[in-house]
C-alpha cells in the first residue's frame, strides 16, 4: 500500500469514529433517534390534530424531514400564541409555518422556508362587509388569529378594531353569529375553517400576496445546530416532487 493509499485509508478510518461518535449521547444512546418537541396549534389543512389523528401539509413535511434525520417526533398541541412562549423559553424545539418578523428572530432561527406562500383573504357574509380595497377596513371588526402576523401593514395599522380568538374555526363562528364583520385567515386555513364548521361565507376581492412560511427553531434548542440538514431535507424533497405532491392533496382537502 502506497504513502498516498494509506493516509486515505486512515482518514476514511477517522470519518468512519467521527459519524459514531456524533451518534452517540452522553448515556450510550443513539443520538440520531433524539425526539424533537414540535409545539403546534389545530390548523387545517397544515396541521390537523383531531383525536387520534396527526397529519396536514405542515406535519407530513416535517414527519418525512424528521423520519430522514432519523429522529422521533413529539407533537405539544397549544394555541399559537402558547406556543410562541414555549420557543422563547426553549420548551419546544421547533415550530412549523410562521412568518418571520424581527422580534420573532431574537428567539428563534429560521431553519428554511418550507412552506409555499398563501393569499391573506378577508371572508365576510354581509354584503356590507365586502372588502373591495384596505381603507374599507377601517371601521370593521376583524377577526384574527391570536399571536399571528398577516401583512405589514396590517400588522402595525392600530386604527384597525381586531379581534382576536385561538383558532380560525373559533373565528368563522364568530363571523356566523355577528361579532366580527370580517375575517382574515391564509387562504387554505380560512377555507378549510369555514367549511369544517359549516359556516357560509363569501371571500372579498381584496387580497394581499403571501409569503412562504418557516421551519423554525428555539435559539436554545439542540437541534438548532442541525438547521443546515433541516434546509437540505427540505430542498431533497422538494426536489423529489413530494412537496408539490402534498400541497396538491391538502388542497384539494381545504376546498372540498
Amino acid at each position: 500500500m502506497t504513502y498516498l493509499s494509506k493516509a486515505a485509508f486512515l482518514y476514511a478510518l477517522l470519518g468512519l469514529f467521527s459519524v459514531a461518535a456524533w451518534g452517540q449521547t452522553a448515556d450510550g444512546g443513539n443520538e440520531g433517534a433524539r425526539t424533537v418537541v414540535v409545539g403546534v396549534d389545530h390548523s387545517p389543512p397544515y396541521r390537523i390534530l383531531d383525536a387520534g389523528r396527526q397529519s396536514g401539509l405542515y406535519l407530513d413535511v416535517f414527519n418525512e424531514v424528521a423520519g430522514r434525520l432519523g429522529w422521533q417526533v413529539e407533537y405539544e398541541q397549544v394555541p399559537f400564541r402558547r406556543i410562541l412562549l414555549l420557543m422563547k423559553e426553549g420548551k419546544v424545539d421547533v415550530m412549523l409555518g410562521p412568518v418571520r418578523t424581527e422580534n420573532r428572530a431574537a428567539y428563534m432561527a429560521y431553519a428554511t422556508r418550507a412552506f409555499p406562500p398563501e393569499r391573506r383573504l378577508f371572508f365576510y357574509r354581509e354584503p356590507e362587509n365586502r372588502i373591495t380595497r384596505y381603507s374599507d377596513l377601517y371601521g370593521k371588526s376583524i377577526g384574527v388569529l391570536e399571536g399571528a402576523r398577516y401583512f405589514e401593514r396590517f400588522d402595525k395599522d392600530d386604527q384597525l378594531k381586531k379581534s382576536a380568538a385561538p383558532r380560525y374555526q373559533n373565528l368563522m363562528m364568530m363571523l356566523e353569529k355577528g361579532r366580527v364583520d370580517v375575517v382574515v385567515a391564509p387562504e387554505l386555513a380560512g377555507l378549510s375553517a369555514a367549511r369544517n364548521v359549516q359556516v357560509q361565507v363569501e371571500i372579498s376581492p381584496f387580497s394581499v400576496p403571501g409569503e412562504r412560511s418557516w421551519i423554525a427553531i428555539s435559539r436554545k434548542s439542540p437541534i438548532l445546530e442541525y438547521a443546515d440538514e433541516i434546509a437540505e431535507v427540505v430542498e431533497a424533497i422538494r426536489q423529489e416532487g413530494l412537496m408539490d405532491r402534498l400541497v396538491t392533496k391538502y388542497s384539494n382537502l381545504a376546498v372540498k
